[in-house]
């Protein structure tokens, strides 16, 4: 269970700020946000729609850059990387997974995944992550042809196929129904307890806090309040 023992730091966050406009139209989407990110933890970042928490969760991905602050992974300055470096730990270290699917209509599952994999260093992990993610018989069928809840399986083995240290989830059920998109939160908790994966949930959705190992919750793109759970809850026992 995660909390036992040292932590290991991944990722730490101090004083990030991100704004937009001017003056007196100024808006300050984060405001002096500081945060750790550990290692094989399950983190929901809770908060309501303009809170800030999707902006939290651009900037730790490297798809946007803050005005101010520092975000460093695994000690090294990742808000001052020039684009290429930039690139780089989208692609190796970075794994993403939006409400939006997102997949490549005219290519297959095994297409789909292929597309981030690692297969320089790991030749068979495309296969890996399908088997994983119980896909292995639908590496053949195109997008079309699968449920949402099978899409988005296959958005989160492709996440996992460049072998990221961090996956950063969006609202990953707002698409789907309630039951299929337990199964996505029973497959992502499966990620941390057996894989040892980092996964950061951004939701507006507070039954889903249960099952974190830890909470924050995000206003006015501030952090106003962390709290940790001692006995998460198991994702299958949790309805919304």
């Amino acid at each position: 269970m995660f909390g036992s023992g040292q932590k290991e730091t991944l990722l730490e966050v101090q004083n990030l700020r991100k704004t937009y406009g001017s003056g007196d139209n100024i808006v300050r989407a984060l405001d002096g946000v500081d945060l750790e990110v550990y290692k094989g933890e399950l983190l929901v970042i809770l908060g309501s729609s303009g809170s800030g928490k999707s902006t939290l969760l651009n900037m730790i991905g490297g798809m946007d850059r803050p005005s101010g602050g520092s975000i460093r992974y695994r000690g090294r300055e990742i808000s001052h990387f020039k684009d290429r470096d930039l690139t780089l730990y989208r692609k190796n270290c970075i794994g993403f997974v939006f409400q939006a699917f997102n997949l490549i209509s005219e290519l297959t599952v095994r297409e789909n995944v292929a597309l981030t994999a690692d297969t320089k260093n790991n030749p068979d992990i495309v296969d890996e992550m399908l088997d994983l993610l119980g896909l292995e018989e639908k590496k053949n069928k195109y997008p079309s042809q699968l449920s949402g809840g099978q899409q988005q399986r296959v958005a989160i083995a492709r996440a996992l196929a460049g072998n990221a240290d961090i996956l950063l989830c969006d609202e990953p059920t707002g698409a789907l129904d309630s039951e299929t998109g337990k199964q996505i939160l029973i497959q992502l908790q499966k990620l941390c307890r057996e894989n040892g994966k980092t996964v950061i949930i951004v939701t507006h959705t507070r039954e889903m806090s249960l099952m974190g190992d830890r909470v924050i919750r995000v206003k006015d793109g501030k952090i106003q309040s962390t709290w940790v759970n001692d006995e998460p809850e198991d994702a299958e026992r949790i309805s919304w």
